[in-house]
């Protein structure tokens, strides 16, 4: 499977303009003969959309979604402020020849520092993996801080995800002495893909929005933890790789660390920390 990493800028609330972005990174990406191209979190509305005078969120079933892609090109993973008819959403969606394959509404929303996105979105509250076209294996979607949450990349893999998809929004470090960002990206992707056998796709925006800076770094990181293909920092980018899903299995096998899940035991240990008083 090829996959194009969509290092995108986006303009705040101009969901026409990063549409317009988005169609000339699937019609390059397709000329380099691409599958799937993935772009970055919020990638057609902005991350601070507490800065907007008005609403742009849109529904997953928009016609300018689902005209995105065609049965001839490439699929598309897009980023977008999501609109219901009770609640709005931080939805990375999979679409392929013009339907909606799945959507990820993102489950843990980050509340602190400069980071308040509780005031905008709610939380999702389901995880899948999903098959993909074309006999590709399976994949999962978490966006951003799902991804810092050790248990959610476990369950997907155990929900037999052999890609991570990870569309993010990340700023640099606005405390360096509290989190240096870049350095905790470096470690949990390089961890996540060696510790659960998995591929990682990481594709983060670049741009200067509302006072932040986006460093981009996107990349893709092997079953064995290598970084195999990787963007620049700071500028948009397309960078295309192949990618060989099959030796997330023949790794599991030769080395089968996510084999053995245990469930029953991890769902009565689960149960009894909600029972004592935890987050339900």
């Amino acid at each position: 499977m090829r996959v194009a990493l969509a290092q995108t800028d986006c303009a705040l609330g101009d969901v026409d303009a990063n549409l317009e972005t988005a169609r000339d990174h699937l019609a390059r990406a397709a000329d380099q003969g691409a599958d799937l191209v993935v772009f970055p979190e919020l990638s057609l509305n902005g991350y601070h959309l507490g800065a907007l005078s008005s609403d742009t969120s849109i529904a997953a079933n928009d016609p300018r979604l689902l005209d995105l892609t065609r049965p001839e090109g490439p699929d598309a993973l897009v980023g977008f402020h999501e609109h219901t008819s009770l609640r709005a959403y931080n939805t990375s969606a999979y679409y392929s020849g013009g339907s909606l394959l799945h959507s990820h509404r993102k489950l843990y929303l980050p509340n602190y520092l400069a980071w308040e996105e509780r005031k905008h979105v709610s939380p999702g509250q389901h995880m899948r993996a999903y098959d993909l076209p074309g006999g590709h294996g399976r994949a999962a979607t978490l966006v951003c801080n799902d991804a810092w949450q050790p248990v959610l990349p476990w369950l997907a893999v155990q929900d037999g995800a052999e890609v991570v998809i990870v569309p993010t929004n990340s700023a640099a470090t606005l405390d360096p002495q509290a989190m240096d960002t870049g350095l905790y990206w470096d470690t949990l992707l390089a961890y996540t893909a060696k510790m659960l056998q998995c591929w990682v796709v990481f594709v983060n925006r670049v741009g200067n929005e509302h006072g932040a800076s986006f460093w981009g770094g996107s990349r893709v990181v092997d079953p064995r933890g290598t970084v195999v293909a990787q963007a620049p920092k700071w500028e948009a980018d397309l960078v295309t790789v192949d990618v060989e899903v099959s030796e997330a299995r023949r790794q599991r096998r030769a080395v089968p660390l996510v084999a053995e899940a245990r469930l029953g035991l991890i769902d009565r240990e689960v149960r009894r920390l909600i029972d004592e008083g935890g987050d339900s």
